[in-house]
This record gives C-alpha cells, structure tokens and sequence, in this order.
C-alpha cells in the first residue's frame, strides 16, 4: 500500500517576510472568532483555576548517587528464641565445669535463668565454688543427681548477678589504693546470707546421700591412658 502524500499545513497568519505577518493583530483577532468567546463569557476571558500542584514527598530522591557506596544498617527481624536446655541437664544434676576458674568442679544444676545461662552452685562450703551462671556449651551433665526440692531458688535472675555501678568520688593517689584493696575483697552480706541458706538446704540432701559429698569436693581431670570419648559419667 503506497504512502499517503504528506500535505503542507498552512498557517492562518502566514509571514510576508520573516517576522510580519500577513495579517494584522486586529485582522486576526476576528479571524480567530475570540471576540465571539469573549462575547459569550460576559465580556471576559474565561479562566480556568490552576490544578493544585501534586503533593512532593517528605524525602526527595537526591539528584545524583553518591560516590561511594553508603553503609546502611541492617534491619534485625530476627526475634531472640530461648535457649533450648540439654536433655541430659535437669535441676538436681551434678555438672563439670571445663572451662574458667572452677575448671574440673563438680557443681550443682538448680535452674535455667532467663537470659539461657545454668544458675549451679558447689556448694561452696564442700568445694568453694559460690552461687554463679555458666553456659552449657562449657558443662558435662553426670547421671549423679541430688534432691534439690528443699532449695528456694525463686529470688535468683540474671539482675541479681549484675554488677552494681556506683558513683566514684575523685580521691588522692593514697586513698585510691586503699580503697581499691578493700572494694576488691567485699561481697555484700546479702549475697553471703543467700549463699549459707542455699547451701544448707543442700548439705542436708548431700550427707544423705554414702561418699556424695567425697564425689563432689574431688576435682575432675583427665590421666595418661583415659579415653574421653569411652567415659561414662
């Protein structure tokens, strides 16, 4: 199918040389029929009210990216799930501690604390070791258990470990030493009183109990020719 021929639009005012018009501004005014809109209106123009610009954004987008790459933080939707307690732990077993300042005790389980951590004790006065929370990740669970019902362990959190912060006075060189000595070795009464009652409930549970409290106080260690993986404990 052949093309339509393009056809020339022509101007209602063509030029007669470039600028001027053929026809005068008057000329064209009649030409153009504005006097019949304006006749229809009154007398007047219509106008017609400007549309309300569009709302701009709170954030403008900015106009050119940056050079380097902008860090942004992550956004955390992960909700924190309580840690699951081994089958093997449950309040009454003796646990080994393997790792930090009472590596080889035999303690106590009482509870699982809020925060995941084992609330054990000693108790301390069969092997010095206090009321303190240890992950399970550093324990072995024994088949050894003890009769904890008579032990109240309802008062004891993860706030009740934190440490209290306190306001330090500025002092001199000397006194600075001094009291460093003394804050260094003090443990509230509070905590001491909760300790002796503890440990009391759990003596009496202990004693009854032929060679358990010899089975507690020993340190747990491994000797030449013992092969971890074929210990039953």
């Amino acid at each position: 199918m052949a093309a339509k021929a393009r056809v020339a639009r022509k101007a209602r005012n063509p030029d007669l040389i470039r600028g001027v018009g053929k026809y005068s501004r008057s000329k064209m005014y009649h030409k153009r029929g504005l006097w019949a809109i304006k006749a229809k209106n009154g007398g007047v123009f219509p106008r017609h009210d400007a549309k309300p610009a569009a709302e701009a954004s709170s954030v403008k987008a900015p106009k050119f990216y940056p050079a380097e790459d902008v860090k942004k933080p992550l956004v955390n939707k992960h909700k924190p799930k309580p840690t699951k307690l081994r089958a093997s732990i449950t309040p009454g077993t003796v646990l080994i501690i393997l790792a930090g300042r009472f590596k080889g005790k035999r303690v106590v389980f009482l509870k699982q604390l809020p925060s995941g951590l084992l609330l054990v004790t000693g108790p301390f006065k069969i092997n010095g070791v206090p009321l303190r929370r240890v992950n399970q990740s550093y324990v072995i669970g024994t088949s050894t258990k003890v009769n904890i019902s008579g032990v109240n362990v309802d008062k004891f959190d993860d706030k009740y470990f934190a440490k209290a912060l306190e306001k330090k006075k500025k002092k001199g060189e000397g006194e600075f030493f001094e009291a460093e000595k003394e804050d260094k070795n003090k443990l509230p009464e509070e905590r001491k009183d909760d300790q002796k009652s503890v440990d009391a409930s759990l003596i009496k549970s202990i004693e009854a109990v032929p060679d358990l409290k010899t089975y507690l106080a020993a340190r747990f260690s491994l000797r030449s020719g013992m092969k971890p993986h074929e210990l039953v404990f």
